[in-house]
């Protein structure tokens, strides 16, 4: 499931995406409410987990704008606050469900899984690439000789890659995958991850093209 999260709080943000990727999710992390707005404008995706209090733009104000386009994606309102009142503002703006902080990550994972449920939110349980197969919860790679030992943030590049269908992603939206939005990193991390994978995924025809200026699509030989 492709999910956006907008916290401000960069530890937390990172924590969330971080155990969201354990469960097999696609995170796009940002901590600025009016990006996010934006964001949300022009991206699709199918959960949005948002916290209240944002810079540029409160997170109620990116649910009312959301809702009254007539944006129906499910939304989990973070907010530190816990008076009954603040929670009835929210789920009055259109939010699908509502957390209090400091909450457990099992729990957020759990709300996750249930909204998933009701909203008939499916994500798919693997991607046949070739002859290989790529479980999404949690991600591993798997040959016709048993699973392969690929670290987690080449999982997370090949997972990206694979759900592009073939479309070329930038070095900048795979850094957003693997470390979040916004992240300082440097590009080069992502030229190393996509040579080691290139090796790994070599010996079954899989190749990871790169267009120039354009980005890394990932090309998969006829079932």
């Amino acid at each position: 499931m492709h999910i956006v999260l907008v916290e401000d709080n960069q530890g937390l943000r990172k924590g969330i995406a971080y155990r969201l990727g354990d469960e097999g999710h696609s995170v796009d992390a940002l901590g600025d409410g009016a990006a996010a707005a934006e964001f949300l404008r022009q991206e699709d995706c199918d959960l949005v987990i948002l916290d209240i209090n944002l810079p540029g733009e409160s997170g109620l104000e990116i649910l009312r704008g959301m809702r009254r386009r007539g944006d129906t994606r499910p939304v989990i309102l973070l907010t530190g606050r816990s008076a009954t009142s603040d929670r009835v503002a929210g789920l009055d703006s259109g939010a699908d469900d509502y957390l209090v902080k400091p909450f457990a990550m099992d729990e957020l994972a759990a709300r996750v899984r249930a909204l998933a449920r009701r909203r008939e939110v499916a994500p798919r349980d693997a991607i046949a690439l070739g002859p290989l197969r790529l479980e999404l919860a949690p991600p591993r790679l798997l040959a016709p000789e048993g699973a392969l030992e690929v670290p987690r943030r080449e999982l997370t590049i090949l997972v990206a890659l694979a759900e592009a269908h073939g479309a070329p992603l930038s070095k900048d939206r795979l850094l957003d995958h693997v470390y979040g939005t916004g992240s300082a990193t440097d590009e080069k991390v992502v030229e190393v991850y996509v040579s080691r994978l290139r090796k790994r995924l070599a010996p079954y025809g899989i190749a990871i093209g790169v267009q120039r200026g354009i980005g890394y699509s990932l090309r998969v030989p006829p079932s």
